[in-house]
């Protein structure tokens, strides 16, 4: 491994892009440190995330479980849900690892990337500076990752940057920002400045992984090969994608609008034909949607003033959209 790869994956954001951050979003962060400070400590019930037959979620019911991991039966998601102790502001998990991205309160905030057992046990942290963004876990429990937003990159001033991070939990090793993949458009070596990956989701190999890029103002869908560590474009107008449990298929979310109200549908893209087609949820769902089952995805749906709650639509672009739950975010199976 040569020392241009190490120090690529290895490099540590510089404590003034926490500063900017705060600076930048300090008022938000005061707000919801005096949410979570006014309200009784919470210590919550067991959960088992790698037992089989349930929904896990981040709870976004006001109270004192606000925030916090909670289970309900899949099948009966209208169910009393069992809330964890477990806080965090972006969630994922399979077999048995979950990733818990959390912002710490107090003087100088502080973003961490928590992974977890299949009891919400902390066994790893990982220091990140940021705005926790979106998460994931390889299928088999092994790869992690995380996107965080972040100010102050010099191409970007005055805007946001995405940091994203790849962890193997059984090396241990860690990717805290993957910009410096070697990155291929069009079939060609590309090398800008304006680089960010966000989004990615893993294939069932541990190996294969997708994910959004961003550049010279288009994103694009890749293909990752960690192993080789390298990534190719795929297709451009496409973001935050979640690969299908037999692989064959992404569902992503298109910008099919500049109404910034409005901007996004979902679609799903069958890899081998590269044909997509567009999902029967009619609202714009800003969110890494992930799947229910083979024939069905879910995601957060925002219903205003902070609230969202779970919802689920065929994938086949039949049919209508349903609740699944209430008061709710950050889905896995």
């Amino acid at each position: 491994m040569t020392a241009f790869r190490r120090h690529a994956r290895f490099r540590l954001l510089a404590p003034v892009v926490a500063l900017l951050v705060l600076a930048g979003l300090g008022v938000g962060y005061s707000v919801h440190a005096a949410r979570r400070e006014a309200v009784p400590a919470f210590h919550g019930e067991p959960i088992d995330t790698a037992r089989p037959g349930q929904l896990l979620f981040r709870d976004t019911a006001p109270g004192a479980g606000h925030g916090n991991i909670a289970a309900v039966p899949a099948g009966g998601a209208g169910a009393p849900r069992t809330v964890s102790g477990l806080n965090c502001e972006r969630f994922y998990s399979a077999a048995g690892t979950g990733v818990c991205l959390v912002t710490s309160t107090g003087a100088v905030p502080r973003t961490y990337a928590l992974i977890v057992d299949r009891q919400l046990r902390e066994v790893r942290r990982v220091k990140l500076s940021g705005i926790p963004n979106r998460a994931r876990v390889s299928p088999s429990g092994r790869m992690v990752s995380w996107t965080v937003f972040v100010q102050g990159d010099s191409y970007n001033r005055g805007g946001f940057s995405t940091w994203t991070g790849i962890l193997d939990t059984r090396t241990g090793y860690a990717v805290l920002n993957i910009e410096d993949i070697p990155l291929f458009i069009d079939g060609h070596r590309y090398r800008a400045s304006d680089v960010n990956f966000w989004g990615v989701t893993f294939a069932a190999d541990d190996n294969r992984f997708y994910a959004t890029v961003t550049t010279k103002g288009k994103t694009y869908l890749v293909q990752g090969d960690y192993g080789k560590w390298e990534a190719h474009t795929l297709r451009e107008n496409a973001e935050c994608p979640s690969l299908s449990p037999d692989g064959t298929r992404v569902v992503f979310k298109k910008r099919v609008s500049s109404d910034a109200a409005r901007p996004w549908r979902l679609h799903v893209l069958d890899l081998s034909t590269m044909r997509e087609t567009p999902l029967a949820e009619p609202a714009s769902v800003d969110d890494q949607a992930a799947w229910f089952d083979e024939h069905t995805v879910m995601y957060a749906r925002s219903r205003g003033k902070g609230g969202s709650d779970v919802w689920a639509v065929p994938a086949d672009g039949t049919g209508r959209p349903r609740e699944l739950i209430v008061d709710a975010a950050s889905p896995s199976r």
